[in-house]
């Protein structure tokens, strides 16, 4: 299994969630985040929690399957970039298994 977090411009996001979703992901977390870069967007501002130049961000997190990884990271890419610099990032990681609160079922595909 994969986890995606990606770290995506809030204009954008709304495009992403809905093709992530007509795809078949439908279980993501959204949170609002504070971002700094090398690249600094228009309309970055001084922090009001950390000593920053910052950019309002949306972070999304999911995990899936590791053959609907790449198709994830596509629709992501496909939909969250604009013709401007700093559009954001995506960071993979490997996961090794996630389970149900309610029933304690593994959510990993089990292998044949």
């Amino acid at each position: 299994m994969k986890e995606i977090k990606a770290f995506i411009k809030p204009n954008r996001i709304q495009r992403v969630i809905e093709a992530l979703a007509e795809n078949g992901f439908k279980s993501m977390t959204l949170s609002q985040a504070e971002g700094t870069g090398a690249f600094k967007a228009k309309g970055a501002r001084p922090s009001l929690d950390f000593h920053v130049t910052d950019s309002p961000v949306v972070k999304l997190e999911l995990v899936c399957q590791n053959e609907e990884a790449q198709d994830a990271i596509d629709l992501i890419i496909a939909n969250g970039k604009t013709n401007e610099q700093g559009d954001g990032i995506i960071y993979m990681m490997d996961i090794e298994d996630a389970f149900q609160i309610k029933t304690g079922e593994s959510l990993k595909k089990k292998q044949g």
